[in-house]
């Protein structure tokens, strides 16, 4: 099975709309922020805590922009409200609670191994949900952009592996990357709306649906502080990885399918390590280069338009 660009959605960002790799690797830079932003602050903030500002702060500031769109796509919102509201719940409320929820007991070096799984869960809903088959060409692709994963992450000694201590947090984990990958998978099923549309029914529906998980924490959990560092690890989560990140994924995945745009999730630890050389002073090595050319060749390879007949 093939997937052909969707008919026009009535967008307005101009020629990047129809740039498929460039909205995903943006997607994976805004996402590899997030992972260092959301485990430093996920001590100052209770993880449905977190979530529900997220979504709420994500909403407010995407509302002014969607809100015509909405209007005007209301009747077919109605028609697939079941659809629109699992996957809100799923994408939105389930996947980052979880995350958040994970990142209290887990370390970076296990959330990032643990996420280049992610493209399986995507081709393992994809064959469930829309009996899409990943080619033998995707595989290749995604498995070679693994392999570059883990030279990255285990600084290119597989010995590594034997000091990875598993944990609660990455059960909890692994949970949340198979409820992103029926997201994705579940996107591709969405109706004809605009983007803004569906990115403000998912993030106002999504954080809806964390009020009653919400009023259960605040009864047991105290308060975060509001200083002017959380505050600002909040704004940069309800812009970069939310607002803009959605975006450029659900164009993405829309515009070249699900199980060609899961690899690019290998790009978030690569981009992760480079923010790391330019901005926090860790020195390059020769396993950097190594696993940066796998995960590239492995992404262009899983990401190739299949070759019709």
């Amino acid at each position: 099975m093939t997937t052909t660009t969707p008919p026009a959605e009535a967008h307005r960002f101009g020629w990047i709309s129809d740039q498929a790799y460039l909205l995903l690797s943006l997607t994976s830079l805004f996402w590899a922020g997030n992972a260092i932003v959301g485990r430093a602050i996920a001590g100052h903030f209770p993880p449905v805590t977190l979530s529900f500002l997220r979504w709420t702060c994500a909403f407010l500031i995407v509302a002014p922009f969607a809100w015509r769109h909405l209007i005007a796509d209301w009747k077919v919102i109605r028609r697939h409200l079941p659809l629109m509201m699992s996957v809100s719940i799923i994408g939105i409320s389930t996947f980052n609670t979880l995350q958040y929820t994970a990142l209290q007991y887990t370390s970076a070096l296990n959330v990032l191994l643990l996420q280049s799984t992610a493209p399986l869960f995507v081709a393992l809903w994809a064959l469930i949900v829309l009996r899409m088959r990943l080619t033998l060409t995707q595989a290749i692709g995604i498995g070679s952009s693994m392999i570059g994963v883990v030279v990255i992450i285990l600084h290119g000694n597989i010995a590594e592996l034997a000091a990875i201590d598993l944990n609660r947090g990455d059960v909890l984990f692994v949970c949340a990357l198979a409820s992103f990958g029926l997201y994705t998978t579940l996107t591709q099923k969405r109706p004809p709306m605009h983007a803004l549309s569906f990115l403000g029914f998912t993030f106002g529906c999504g954080a809806l649906f964390l009020i009653p998980l919400e009023i259960w924490e605040l009864s047991t959990t105290p308060l975060p502080a509001f200083d002017w560092a959380n505050l600002g690890a909040l704004a940069y989560v309800a812009v970069f990885p939310s607002i803009l990140a959605y975006l450029c994924y659900n164009r993405g995945v829309r515009l070249i399918g699900a199980n060609r745009s899961a690899p690019f999730f290998h790009l978030v630890p690569v981009f992760g390590s480079a923010m790391a050389i330019l901005f926090l002073g860790e020195q390059p090595h020769l396993y950097h280069a190594v696993g940066y050319a796998l995960v590239l060749t492995g992404v262009v390879i899983a990401a190739r338009k299949p070759k019709t007949a």
